[in-house]
């Protein structure tokens, strides 16, 4: 990619460093795709560690930098933010808006392989492959010090990108994350929009089930979870990924936090422990 396709369309100061959003050609997605990051008041000086935010359903590359004020804390500990969209957009699949848990806005980090949305739905090939190569080529990064968070179907991709990536990151955190996708209401539906009717490739997209074969990944596991969350127990089943960690004698603190429930009040009420969390593997 030159630096000519990479089109910055927005610049904000904050807290010493500055909100970028970028848009670029996807060779992945094989349409434009819009990314943002957090660029740290230290960037101006050298190279600094890379931490992957992956948002969850209905976002956009601007619900994380709007919302959970992590610029601030992100400032305090030297890490350069990446906020990617969702998805892609106005690609003219039929139907792609009508549904929120289907289409725009919800990617589900998967490579679809369905005629219908394989062609640009490959957000799990964006989200691992792509976006780093552009980030570690355009900004003053440490690619070898990366950390990987998300929020809902974020937590979900942030989940099966690290136990899929087990040697790539160096941190790992999740909020309220959709931890048994192949059997959520909320990720059925798009599972076998993207993936067809075998389950057995579910599998592969599955934090839950890839946990249980885990034999690499042992990073400490940080998960917030709201207890006043609605989709709480039919959606996320957080409790039963804990019930396959402890089996596993797998590093997870889970946190649960009485009246908090699943929006950005609660991603923000989290955010300094999570970056707290992050810096310590990543700005050693």
């Amino acid at each position: 990619m030159t630096n000519e396709s990479l089109e910055l369309f927005s610049k904000d100061k904050s807290f010493g460093g500055w909100v970028e959003m970028y848009r670029h050609p996807s060779s992945a997605c094989q349409a434009p795709m819009n990314f943002t990051i957090y660029r740290p008041p230290q960037a101006e000086k050298g190279p600094v560690p890379i931490l992957y935010y992956l948002s969850g359903l209905t976002c956009t590359h601007e619900n994380f930098i709007l919302k959970a004020g992590a610029q601030q804390f992100a400032a305090e500990h030297g890490l350069l933010l990446v906020a990617p969209d969702t998805s892609p957009r106005n690609t003219g699949i039929p139907g792609e808006d009508d549904d929120f848990k289907l289409g725009s806005g919800a990617g589900f980090y998967v490579n679809a392989i369905t005629e219908k949305w394989a062609k640009h739905y490959q957000m799990y090939d964006y989200v691992t492959q792509e976006l780093p190569a552009v980030i570690e080529a355009h900004f003053p990064v440490q690619p070898e010090r990366v950390g990987l968070f998300g929020h809902s179907m974020g937590g979900h991709g942030a989940l099966v990108v690290a136990l899929r990536n087990p040697k790539r990151f160096r941190s790992l955190s999740v909020l309220s994350p959709i931890c048994v996708p192949t059997e959520s209401p909320f990720a059925i539906e798009a599972f076998q929009e993207y993936l067809g009717e075998d389950r057995e490739l579910w599998l592969q997209y599955d934090a839950n089930h890839l946990m249980q074969k885990n034999t690499e990944l042992d990073l400490p596991l940080l998960v917030d979870q709201g207890e006043d969350d609605e989709y709480l127990k039919e959606y996320l089943l957080v409790k039963a990924f804990k019930a396959t960690c402890e089996a596993k004698g797998y590093p997870l603190q889970l946190r649960m936090h009485p009246g908090y429930g699943h929006n950005y009040f609660f991603v923000a009420s989290m955010m300094q422990d999570h970056l707290a969390h992050h810096a310590k593997a990543l700005c050693v």
